[in-house]
């Protein structure tokens, strides 16, 4: 194949080959005419003379077609180079337009996705008031698998389903011990039991949907429990930010054992019908358990409070441990009732520490200095 032209896209080979030709043709007249003139005009010179000088003639003659030769072969590769820039930026133009056509799909299907994931969350949101706890449980499992899948949307299920926990919710065997008859068994309507199934379906994925302390650089979610009636509410090695949970009734045992509260942890007035399992718990914010009431035992062993501990009118009918507790700011048990005692023991001094009017049970365990600020023991039944 000969070269082409770059305005017009011919083969120039030809050109060449007829440009060749002509050229030597002319210099081949220019040698003859050079010489045979030298021969006739110039007396003196020889043939050798003439023949050389015709030489030269003919000689120019093809240095001056070499050279514009290869000014045209210049001019044509300049040209070529200049249609190879355009080819080239016509490719990184193409690049471009596909790169913003890719981004434009990859962001139309993630609109379609949200706009699924929204149509989804606001389905099952609907179907959380069926009046059939299965499908009611369906719709929990649903919005669960759509804050695992979609993480943004974990705090906003986590709020769903908290706010599910929170509706009004009367069932006989959250009442106190001394309210029950004695030697008779409450009467459980079958639709009560059900909905406590589909409670504690909610309390088990909201759980399941908080990170734990093994989880690298674990995202930190809220919880809002207020007035909810929970049963085996657990939140032990899990990773937690604020919880909410004023005037709440907790059956069987309460579990924050390892759990890492990174949130104020309010538990103002509610009522512990199980034990407290709070062992090597931290609280890196403040704590409160002003008005709280328990029936059982509770264990706060080696837990770690960093700010103030508000447990102000506790009311404790079984005994408290707390050995080898650190608080880092005020200690407020001012009219607490410890009527069954406490077993307190700190792993060192906390910031300020308020006693008014605190009655523990006989036996208890205090600190020694705590005796001359306030802090009194009288027997359990006083």
């Amino acid at each position: 194949m000969g070269d082409v032209d770059p305005r017009s896209g011919a083969p120039v080979r030809r050109e060449r080959r007829a440009g060749l030709v002509l050229t030597i043709a002319l210099a081949v007249a220019v040698l003859a005419a050079t010489s045979t003139g030298l021969l006739l005009f110039d007396q003196r010179s020889t043939g050798a003379d003439a023949l050389r000088t015709g030489g030269l003639a003919a000689g120019s003659v093809v240095a001056l077609y070499a050279l514009w030769l290869n000014d045209r072969r210049r001019r044509v590769e300049e040209r070529r180079q200049e249609l190879d820039q355009r080819r080239q930026e016509l490719d990184r133009e193409r690049y471009d337009l596909e790169r913003r056509r890719q981004e434009l799909e990859d962001r139309r299907t993630d609109h379609d996705r949200d706009r699924a994931d929204d149509e989804r969350f606001a389905r099952a949101v609907e179907l959380l008031g069926h009046e059939a706890d299965q499908v009611r449980v369906g719709a929990m499992h649903a919005l669960a698998g759509l804050a695992r899948g979609r993480p943004h949307y974990a705090q906003t299920v986590l709020d769903v389903l908290c706010s599910y926990l929170r509706r009004p919710f009367g069932h006989p065997k959250w009442t106190l011990p001394e309210l029950l008859p004695e030697g008779e068994q409450p009467s459980i309507a079958p639709e009560l039991e059900r909905e406590r199934h589909a409670r504690q379906t909610a309390q088990r994925l909201i759980i399941e949907l908080l990170p734990t302390r093994d989880d690298p650089d674990p995202p930190i979610y809220d919880l809002d429990l207020t007035r909810a009636w929970l049963e085996r509410f657990s939140l032990a090695d899990r990773v937690v930010g604020r919880v909410a949970a004023y005037r709440c009734r907790f059956r069987h045992t309460t579990n924050l054992s390892r759990a890492l509260f990174h949130g104020n942890a309010h538990f103002r007035d509610s009522v512990f019908l199980g034990r407290i399992r709070a062992t090597d718990s931290i609280f890196h914010r403040a704590v409160e358990l002003r008005g709280i009431r328990t029936v059982e035992p509770c264990d706060f062993d080696r837990a770690r409070f960093a700010r103030n501990a508000d447990l102000k009118r506790m009311n404790c009918a079984r005994r408290w441990f707390v050995r080898d507790v650190e608080f880092g700011g005020a200690v407020d048990l001012r009219s607490a009732r410890l009527t069954g005692g406490i077993d307190l023991r700190l792993s060192a001094p906390p910031g300020e520490v308020l006693l008014d009017d605190l009655l523990v049970a006989e036996g208890s365990t205090l600190p020694a200095e705590w005796d001359s600020v306030g802090a009194r023991q009288e027997q359990a039944n006083a």
